[in-house]
């Protein structure tokens, strides 16, 4: 006997929708991401960051806006196609 569940292939398997949109904002998720490890390594570095990482931060926060513009472009021009 298994104490881990298997799921239901039906019913939480992603659809082909949901993973489509998954692939679409995938930019955006691994610029969050990066975004995540720059503030993690900041808060890790003690109580005064360097400038290099203070800058890792500011580098990581301008490439998650620029994802989400860039996804925002393309949802504008979905709709008005």
């Amino acid at each position: 006997m298994s104490i881990i569940s298997l799921p239901l292939a039906n019913s939480e398997d992603p659809s082909t929708a949901e993973l489509a949109e998954i692939e679409r904002e995938w930019p955006l998720i691994a610029a969050e991401l990066d975004l995540l490890d720059a503030e993690i390594a900041c808060l890790n570095a003690g109580p005064a960051p360097s400038v290099l990482g203070r800058r890792r931060v500011r580098r990581a926060e301008r490439r998650v806006l620029a994802a989400r513009h860039e996804l925002a472009d393309n949802a504008t021009t979905e709709v008005v196609a």
